[in-house]
């Protein structure tokens, strides 16, 4: 007869997010995780199979805290400026405390080589299309139409999203707000 579990999934993943968050997956011990989520190995791998899944399930957590702003970016009536102003809560959802952890996103993407697991690649992507496909549909409800240039102009603010996340990492506030500002003085 199986034992019933003393903590809730949801809660150790959301701790485990963090750590990786902050540490990155290879510098991210089972011990770490254990003393992080405040369970035993045993129970981790009872649960997630192996410190890779529980990777897996980090990464799918944050897309889903990050779909709440998101949510409402898409909500938004308005076009750049929705843009803008995502770009404002997304840098305030990455900050740490007395430092910012960047988006757990790009920070995987540091991470990645020729070995890493074809699903952490595919959040990665899924993630990157979510947001380029919201950032297109409000640059076509400001600029009337789609075209080559407003699909250029999607991608450039996908990248300068990544750039903000790891800059934050470095640079105190006043330069994150410069950042911002002269990104969308370009759109």
């Amino acid at each position: 007869m199986s034992r019933k579990k003393q903590y809730n999934e949801e809660v150790v993943v959301e701790k485990a997010m963090h750590l990786f968050w902050v540490k990155g997956y290879e510098n991210t011990s089972m011990q770490m995780l254990e003393k992080e989520m405040g369970i035993n190995k045993f129970s981790i791998y009872s649960s997630f199979g192996s410190k890779n899944e529980l990777f897996i399930e980090s990464l799918k957590l944050y897309r889903k805290k990050v779909s709440a702003i998101t949510k409402e970016l898409e909500a938004s009536s308005d076009g750049i400026l929705a843009i803008k102003q995502y770009f404002y809560k997304f840098l305030k959802l990455s900050a740490g405390k007395g430092f910012s952890k960047g988006c757990f996103i790009s920070n995987t993407m540091n991470e990645i080589d020729n070995k890493t697991d074809v699903r952490v690649r595919e959040q990665i992507e899924e993630f990157s299309d979510d947001i380029r496909q919201v950032f297109l549909k409000k640059l076509i409800f400001e600029k009337g139409k789609v075209s080559k240039f407003v699909e250029k102009q999607a991608d450039y603010l996908v990248i300068s999203m990544i750039g903000l996340s790891s800059a934050s990492k470095v640079y105190n506030n006043d330069l994150m707000v410069n950042y911002i500002e002269n990104t969308f003085n370009n759109i």
